[in-house]
């Protein structure tokens, strides 16, 4: 695998998080472009006869788009100022005190001044499998997360390589192009979910199949634009991991730790407390039992095959 400087490593993960950026409000709209069509075509046929329905259509999105941009606004704002605390209540994770376990903050704070990095907050989760993962978006929120059974089973050297996996995410910016990519998709995840709802609670109280075939639409428009905007998730995601290991062995000079620590990991990395898929794509490794859909032709598989690395990092 060819490996690329840090600056340029940087450079790349600060354009994507710029494209993405703009790419989910414009595939809402697009989303929505769509819903408005096909609504105008099958729930009103007989206007169709009468007035262009692409050109009602967008006519219609483009009075629709001030709000529809604003909502987008309005959420990623919430969700950007948020995500810390979303993702540790989702992760059930807490903050590591350097009394309770000086080992991990000496460890830490070691890779981080050989880095010239500031020091993330450490954080842990009560769970007695092996698995880590790193959040935040800036100095004030980035932070190490650490399960006790991954703290507790592997050695200075193994542990200390999946901190420097972890910085080296913090360090490339995966971080916080991750954290855009989970605030976007949750709006299309969200949609779905409304839209879901409302169709079964007209469902239950007899709406006439107009209404039934608009939230059809809404259904399937929101999926569609989930599938997509996770599909694209889940590309930045695998290539980030080689790169984080990379990183780690650079950093700790130790490829071979980071190599064993992922063996280990690779037995146990299930955490109870994960129920989210977006949050799962942050850990060293999946955390949650993998399923024959997610992992057809590795298309939906949020991280690259565990053994690939481990034969990638042997080949130091």
């Amino acid at each position: 695998m060819q490996y690329v400087g840090i600056q340029t490593q940087q450079a790349c993960n600060n354009t994507r998080s710029v494209v993405l950026l703009c790419l989910f409000p414009c595939l809402i709209i697009l989303l929505a472009f769509l819903v408005v069509y096909l609504f105008v075509v099958f729930a009103n046929p007989d206007e169709t006869t009468t007035v262009n329905p692409w050109d009602l259509s967008l006519a219609l999105t483009l009075q629709a788009m001030p709000y529809l941009l604003g909502g987008v606004l309005l959420w990623f704002i919430i969700a950007y100022f948020s995500n810390t605390a979303i993702i540790n209540s989702a992760t059930g994770a807490r903050p590591l005190e350097r009394k309770e376990n000086k080992r991990v903050y000496n460890l830490v704070e070691n890779l981080c001044m050989s880095q010239g990095m500031t020091m993330p907050r450490v954080n842990v989760i009560r769970d007695s499998s092996l698995n880590a993962y790193a959040s935040g978006i800036n100095n004030r929120t980035y932070a190490v997360t650490l399960t006790t059974g991954i703290i507790n089973k592997l050695d200075d050297d193994e542990l200390e390589g999946v901190i420097g996996h972890e910085l080296s995410h913090i360090r490339n910016r995966d971080v916080r192009l991750l954290i855009i990519s989970i605030v976007f998709v949750g709006i299309f995840a969200m949609l779905t979910q409304i839209a879901s709802r409302v169709l079964i609670h007209s469902s239950g109280r007899g709406k006439k199949n107009n209404g039934a075939l608009l939230l059809i639409i809404v259904i399937a428009a929101a999926a569609l634009g989930y599938l997509l905007s996770s599909l694209m998730r889940f590309a930045i995601s695998r290539k980030r991991e080689y790169m984080a290991d990379a990183g780690a062995a650079a950093m700790t000079r130790k490829p071979q730790a980071l190599a064993s620590a992922l063996r280990k990991i690779s037995a146990d990395p299930e955490v109870e407390a994960i129920t989210r898929e977006d949050v799962a794509q942050l850990f060293i490794e999946h955390p949650r039992k993998k399923s024959a859909f997610n992992g057809i032709s590795g298309l939906f598989a949020t991280h690259p095959p565990i053994q690939k690395r481990i034969e990638v990092l042997e080949q130091f």
